[in-house]
């Protein structure tokens, strides 16, 4: 699961690296975000040089919870995604954050793909919201959790967000990222809160 990332970047940032021709009008709004949270809203690659300011989490009607992200390998099968899969999007960022149990200690620990450079991570669209693909993790960083974003090759989004491109020409992009461009490095852990009955003994 991917549940927070970071946009290290401006938006005029991203709208270089991105190539973007389209919703100019987000530069006074937006501003980097150490901690992308669900339900935020963000800027997301809509398709070729548009962006747009999205809600992270698509909302369902058979849970409370938004649905943030969405196994690559099951898209074409789950009635959630089905609609979704030429509604395809790229999420600028420049590192994510996952956890490990170590313990009963929840280890937090960023992750930072191509040097901290803006990278996108695929994603699909759902009205004024989105989802984050996800894949198999890369070697490097499996211990830490057994999912990781997909994060595209640069050479790779034109044909992700390209509308001609049908899923089934585009499913072969949402793999793991190289092992030898990803960083990971731990953030203070967390420790456990104290049980509220063992607080009755003090």
């Amino acid at each position: 699961m991917c549940s927070r990332y970071e946009i290290n970047g401006t938006f005029d940032e991203v709208v270089l690296r991105f190539d973007i021709s389209a919703g100019a009008q987000m530069i006074e709004t937006f501003g980097r975000m150490a901690e992308v949270r669900p339900t935020n809203r963000v800027p997301v690659i809509t398709g070729p040089g548009q962006v747009t300011s999205l809600s992270w989490g698509l909302k369902v009607d058979w849970d409370n919870k938004p649905i943030i992200n969405a196994r690559s390998e099951t898209l074409s099968e789950k009635p959630t995604f089905q609609p979704l899969l030429e509604n395809r999007c790229l999420i600028p960022a420049t590192a994510y954050f996952e956890w490990r149990k170590d313990g009963k200690l929840k280890i937090k620990t960023r992750i930072e793909p191509n040097k901290g450079a803006l990278v996108g991570m695929a994603g699909l669209i759902d009205g004024d919201t989105f989802t984050v693909i996800t894949c198999q993790p890369s070697p490097s960083i499996a211990h830490i959790h057994n999912r990781m974003p997909v994060i595209l090759d640069q050479a790779d989004e034109a044909a992700w967000l390209a509308p001609d491109n049908a899923f089934t020409d585009v499913a072969k992009l949402l793999a793991p990222y190289p092992d030898d461009q990803l960083q990971a490095e731990e953030v203070a852990p967390t420790a456990p809160k104290p049980s509220k009955q063992g607080d009755l003994f003090k």
